[in-house]
């Protein structure tokens, strides 16, 4: 069981009694090549922190908030949910306000009053507000398999019945789309598309004087 705080400078991964933090560096006016490169070092970071589980909880995407390279914190986010997803390894989202309202009782809970909460709760040394929060989800995703970490009130136990938890908790079958297809069997594989011959007689069709090969750029 792990649970994901996904972020582009500091992202938390925990399990039932231990929690790391990932960290990464950039500037906003790097290039799309380093950038690039530098969410699929993040991803390949906490991937591996993951291992083999039955469950990961990741904290879904706050749509509120527009600022601070949405961008690629979206790119990340993906990154990570579709390596899980190739491992078969379910995944459940949940939103901020119900990771919040099941550490705290309260959905708007400030990241302070987290940390504060998991270290009273669970006594583990959580080092930060993303270590906090991914220990939160690694709970959550305990509690709903039925063994929960620490009593939690009925008030915050209820943040479990807003939770996209996936159709089934072995690592074998992940269910998409209500049904139980392995994720691996769902995705097509990439084909370069074939480029007919030109008909005889007639000159063939190449990139323009200033123009590149796209096909053959992303071959």
């Amino acid at each position: 069981m792990c649970g994901l705080d996904l972020s582009l400078t500091g992202s938390g991964v925990a399990g039932a009694n231990w929690a790391r933090t990932v960290a990464s560096s950039g500037h906003r006016d790097d290039s799309f090549l380093t950038r690039g490169t530098r969410l699929h070092r993040l991803a390949g970071g906490v991937v591996a922190l993951v291992g083999r589980c039955d469950l990961v909880v990741v904290e879904g995407p706050a749509y509120s908030r527009t600022t601070g390279s949405a961008w690629d914190r979206a790119g990340l986010w993906w990154l990570v949910v579709d390596a899980l997803m190739h491992r078969e390894i379910p995944v459940a989202v949940v939103a901020p306000t119900a990771r919040a309202k099941y550490a705290t009782g309260r959905g708007n809970a400030s990241k302070a009053a987290v940390v504060a909460a998991v270290r009273r709760t669970y006594r583990v040394p959580v080092a930060d507000d993303n270590q906090a929060d991914a220990f939160t989800l690694a709970a959550m995703g305990h509690d709903w398999l039925g063994a929960p970490l620490a009593e939690v009130p009925a008030g915050q136990r209820c943040a479990l019945d807003h939770v996209a938890w996936p159709a089934t908790s072995g690592p074998a079958q992940l269910a998409l789309d209500g049904g139980a297809v392995p994720y691996r069997d769902t995705v097509e594989p990439v084909r370069r598309p074939r480029r007919s011959a030109p008909a005889a007689g007639s000159p063939e069709i190449g990139p323009g004087l200033g123009q590149l090969d796209a096909l053959a750029v992303a071959e």
